[in-house]
């Protein structure tokens, strides 16, 4: 899609209007309840889709022996329990022309995890928004929403603080930012065999520790994590990504009476969704075929949008570092809070890489837990950071895990 650039004086009087955006601020907005409870295969399929084989998602047998008995949704199923990928409340007011992508996610987590039989819903609200200029874009709105996740007790599962990225689609084509990144990368099979190989290390790095706890007292300052590998990243493994979210299942939620402006954001036409037709062709409103995620799956739809080819979804590299972090602390771990910026996409063809430091420990005199925080950066084979921030996760002591002191 060729489109003329941009001229100084073209960028200087560029029309972005958010003014209808600031009567959203503070609302309370529809939402939407599961109608079904987790299952097993909801979680397991989240793994899988995630790339992570951790047992304790998908192996009952092995999941018997854990802490909790069962297989247990990671932190990262949280996500996939709500529509919308935690960003609809940060998708709020009308601005003609724009597109959204995620600019990061904060989460804290409360207690409760997610086993099968659990039933969640959730609550949003707009936070804020500023808007600045970009190279991506211009003028190009960050937008804050939150969303909590309650189980079928009342009791607060975990927030979500999701930055929606909103822009004008035609100026992020004619600056076309991702020049020259319309093409996969050429594996060769020797490199793919070298990403095999550091992806049979990565998981050994938790799978060889079984059920061992990882204690607080074992963790030193500045002590480097394995390294992650996920990829290449395929149209294949994206439309996983998607389609693994109970969500996204035909009638599997059930929206209650509220406000939204979800789908008067201002949504090019090819990327909206038409509900009446979805009335009688699901299809044409469930999103991947037809609505704002046929961009990530469908290349033509990708270059509407200013992207130059199939790209991952934002709150899934949240799940990635999540996994990651879980992964390490092991069963008694417990992520209480997360904080990364996202800067760049996962791209088809493209391999993410995720490492982390520990850089700090302490004691929460509040509440005594022993936390350690992890630094992460997330990056593909051409060095590009996709994401950094950090995490804050919470490790037992010999007593805790039954360990010998």
């Amino acid at each position: 899609m060729s489109e003329q650039p941009l001229t100084p004086e073209e960028l200087e009087n560029i029309e972005f209007d958010a003014s209808d955006v600031d009567r959203w601020i503070g609302v309370p907005l529809a939402s939407a309840d599961m109608r079904y409870p987790v299952s097993e295969i909801d979680i397991a399929r989240w793994a899988q889709a995630m790339h992570n084989p951790n047992p304790l998602y998908f192996d009952a047998d092995y999941a018997a022996a854990s802490r909790w008995g069962q297989p247990v949704g990671p932190f990262s199923f949280t996500v996939a329990c709500g529509d919308g990928h935690g960003a609809t409340p940060a998708i709020q007011g009308h601005v003609k022309g724009t597109h959204m992508l995620f600019g990061g996610d904060e989460w804290w987590f409360y207690g409760p995890r997610i086993l099968p039989g659990e039933r969640l819903s959730t609550d949003r609200m707009l936070f804020d928004y500023k808007v600045t200029q970009t190279k991506f874009a211009g003028p190009t709105m960050f937008s804050r929403g939150d969303t909590n996740y309650v189980n079928q007790n009342g009791q607060f599962v975990a927030k979500q603080r999701s930055t929606s990225i909103r822009y004008r689609a035609d100026i992020a084509r004619r600056l076309n930012s991702f020049a020259g990144e319309e093409i996969d990368p050429d594996w060769e099979r020797a490199d793919e065999e070298t990403v095999h190989k550091e992806k049979m290390a990565y998981y050994d790095s938790f799978l060889s520790r079984g059920h061992q706890p990882r204690l607080y007292e074992s963790v030193e300052t500045g002590t480097k994590l394995p390294r992650c590998v996920i990829g290449p990243h395929s149209i294949m493994s994206f439309t996983t990504e998607h389609r693994s979210r109970p969500s996204g299942v035909w009638g599997a939620t059930a929206s209650r009476p509220g406000h939204s402006s979800l789908w008067e954001a201002g949504w090019l036409p090819e990327m909206d969704r038409d509900h009446e037709a979805a009335k009688v062709d699901p299809e044409m409103g469930d999103g991947l075929y037809h609505g704002p995620s046929r961009g990530h799956v469908q290349p033509q739809f990708a270059r509407l949008i200013g992207m130059p080819r199939g790209y991952g979804y934002g709150s899934t590299m949240g799940g990635w570092v999540l996994d990651y972090i879980e992964n390490w602390a092991g069963e008694l771990g417990f992520v209480r809070h997360t904080m990364i910026q996202y800067r760049n996409p996962a791209f088809t063809g493209d391999v993410t890489y995720i490492e982390g430091n520990v850089g700090e420990k302490r004691v929460d005199p509040a509440t005594g837990w022993q936390m350690v925080t992890i630094h992460v950066k997330m990056s593909t084979q051409k060095g590009a950071q996709m994401a950094r921030g950090y995490v804050e996760v919470e490790l037992p002591d010999p007593d805790e895990s039954g360990a010998p002191a």
